[in-house]
């Protein structure tokens, strides 16, 4: 549905004030809003990499990029620097983020390659950005951090690590927004290749975008197994979202960077962001940041 390629769109969130979907192009150092009535995309250019986005409660968004959460003020363009983390860590970026039941904004690190392929490992962290502008770290020695959510009764965390080729659950204290006690919910088998985005479903299924792999794969926490895949026409598949006016489409990422001359020609549609219909299952709105 939205033909300007990314070379590394991710994170997109369905903003239902605006009628549009909003995500990010990493690598580009973009954040970026489609209106699929005017089928116009919209950018605003940031001065690092942005890897992801989120909806505020009081207007505009709430983004993690370089190494540092920032309010983006949409019609000024302007971003404000709330805080910076890990910087320690000249080599790290922020990553996929989503907001909690309670307005928290989580996010979490991930080195960046040196050489492709090349990476230092458990560089990484989670943290949640509170609404009172205070920052904890949940997690360290995270190789990627990547895809998030909670459960429909918001006593689960789910969260990907994609160098472990997993989906975590652990237990959520929505008062205190802490987690803890993780154990492994699902891993990736050989063709599903690494895990990225996730979201989660009205019927409280996990979808995992699976990058290199081109589709999206439905998981049941229950369970622990994988009850759907999605292929896709483009091979590196990075996020997902419920969106439409009822939350009935979903709306799937993708990048063409990291793809040869020869697989791209083999691939136009890389980088473009696709929608999936039929799927007979809705999504949920998205939580705002609460401040």
């Amino acid at each position: 549905v939205v033909k300007e390629k990314n070379r590394m769109g991710e994170c997109p969130v369905w903003e239902e004030r605006e009628g549009a979907l909003v995500y990010v192009d990493i690598n580009s150092q973009k954040v970026c809003r489609w209106n699929p009535l005017t089928n116009e995309v919209q950018s605003v250019s940031v001065d690092a990499r942005v890897g992801s986005v989120a909806l505020r409660q009081c207007g505009g968004y709430v983004i993690a990029l370089g190494t540092r959460f920032a309010f983006l003020d949409w019609d000024t363009q302007a971003v404000t620097t709330i805080l910076e983390v890990e910087q320690d860590k000249p080599n790290n970026r922020f990553n996929d983020g989503k907001v909690d039941p309670k307005g928290r904004f989580f996010a979490g690190t991930m080195a960046e390659e040196t050489a492709p392929g090349v990476r230092a490992r458990r560089q990484g962290a989670l943290y949640t950005l509170f609404p009172d502008h205070s920052v904890i770290k949940q997690l360290g020695q995270v190789d990627i951090s990547n895809g998030l959510d909670w459960s429909l009764d918001h006593r689960t965390f789910f969260h990907i690590d994609s160098l472990a080729y997993a989906v975590h659950a652990f237990s959520y204290d929505v008062h205190t927004g802490k987690i803890a006690c993780p154990k492994l919910l699902y891993h990736l088998e050989k063709e599903e290749k690494m895990p990225d985005g996730m979201c989660i479903d009205a019927e409280g299924k996990l979808w995992v975008a699976c990058i290199d792999a081109g589709r999206v794969i439905r998981i049941d926490p229950e369970t622990g197994k994988r009850i759907q895949t999605v292929r896709l026409p483009a091979s590196r598949i990075t996020s997902c979202c419920f969106g439409g006016k009822d939350y009935s489409e979903m709306y799937v990422t993708s990048a063409y960077d990291g793809l040869d001359e020869a697989t791209l020609a083999k691939e136009p549609q890389a980088g473009e962001i696709f929608k999936i219909t039929g799927l007979g299952v809705k999504g949920i709105p998205q939580n705002f940041y609460a401040a």
